[in-house]
């Protein structure tokens, strides 16, 4: 007799990843969550390899690890995955002291840090011609517009 099967609290179309005390805090993490958030899921990880911060690896490690779940697990097509969502939340904070003058000491807090991505598969949006932007048309159209 074993448990019954969990209720997917996700849509069919998405899969996720979970990294729970990330030493980073959450306020650093967020930007660069934020960076990724509703982009496709290539240019994400682009982006992740040449930013500068040093959490970008952990993110992009997660984020290759929320894309093998949707295609290995789910069936999704990598090509059409999305980052859906990206939060992150508090984890618990290390509390040290720090020797100061005078016989004093003062508080160090070090962050920890959970992040959640979510991808989604969706049709990307298609690019908008060259003529449907306003101002763009040819002189023919411009001058049919004028008269």
């Amino acid at each position: 007799m074993s448990k019954p099967k969990a209720i997917r609290s996700l849509a069919d179309n998405q899969a996720e990843a979970i990294a729970r005390n990330i030493r980073v805090s959450p306020r650093k993490l967020n930007l660069v969550a934020a960076s990724i958030r509703n982009m496709p899921v290539q240019r994400a990880l682009a982006d992740l390899t040449f930013s500068k911060r040093r959490i970008a690896k952990a993110v992009k490690k997660l984020l290759e690890s929320a894309v093998a779940n949707a295609e290995n697990n789910h069936q999704l097509d990598v090509d059409k995955l999305f980052v859906s969502t990206a939060e992150v939340g508090r984890g618990i904070v290390m509390r040290r002291f720090h020797a100061r003058g005078r016989g004093r000491s003062a508080m160090v807090e070090k962050w920890f840090s959970h992040l959640k991505i979510v991808v989604e598969e969706r049709e990307p949006a298609a690019k908008p011609s060259r003529d449907a932007r306003p101002g763009f048309g040819t002189k023919s159209e411009k001058a049919g517009e004028a008269a």
